[in-house]
């Protein structure tokens, strides 16, 4: 299975934004974009990854649209065909294709793990699917990119693992979106709507990733 194997902070130092790839490491001064910056006037500001990161770059309407593409493939943990699949689909949906390309990467499997408060980022959300800590409908799940539905029940599967244990006591400390309804004592989540665009709180302007999938 394809995935990304390099330094997560580097993606975050070269989209300019925190990505949340490292759980609370983003949160603290380690993160790299406290820590990787140069002084512009008054201003400071966050150098990219490379030789040539902290050279001041006018970026073009391509260069915007790809650099936001590019954040929502990174934050979300999907690569480049699987992100582009997923834009067909929307792109032939009813509605808007921008909304209707979020909300497919919100029902992806791992992203639910991640919105339960089972896990501090999409990678490790990404992990714990893998090894099959997880049941849908109270049947094995270990596919991140499985989409869940209305209706569909996400539980932690009964383990003695004591990392999963933890991850549940801590639950409660975690605000799940309102399309779903977490039981934060049991580990469990049931699909109760579809998710909105306001249920995003992560900024992606999901226009300048149609406009360019649409060249």
């Amino acid at each position: 299975m394809a995935r990304y194997t390099g330094p997560s902070c580097k993606l975050c130092r070269r989209e300019g934004v925190k990505l949340y790839l490292k759980g609370e490491r983003c949160l603290s001064s380690k993160c790299a974009l406290n820590t990787r910056v140069k002084s512009e006037g008054k201003a400071s500001l966050v150098t990219a990854p490379g030789q040539h990161g902290a050279a001041k770059k006018k970026l073009t309407e391509y260069g915007k649209q790809l650099r936001e593409k590019q954040k929502a493939k990174r934050y979300y943990g999907v690569l480049e065909k699987q992100f582009k699949s997923y834009y067909t689909k929307a792109d032939n949906q009813e509605g808007v294709a921008g909304e209707n390309l979020l909300r497919l990467l919100e029902r992806r499997l791992d992203n639910v793990v991640f919105r339960m408060g089972l896990a501090a980022s999409h990678k490790e959300a990404r992990q714990l699917v893998l090894h099959g800590h997880f049941t849908m409908n109270g049947h094995k799940a270990n596919i991140p990119s499985i989409l869940v539905k209305v209706g569909d029940v996400v539980a932690v599967k009964e383990t003695e693992s004591t990392k999963i244990k933890s991850l549940v006591e801590a639950m409660g400390e975690t605000t799940a979106p309102k399309w779903l309804e977490v039981d934060t004592s049991k580990g469990v989540a049931k699909v109760v709507a579809m998710p909105e665009r306001d249920d995003i709180d992560f900024e992606i302007n999901e226009q300048l990733i149609i406009e360019l999938y649409s060249k």
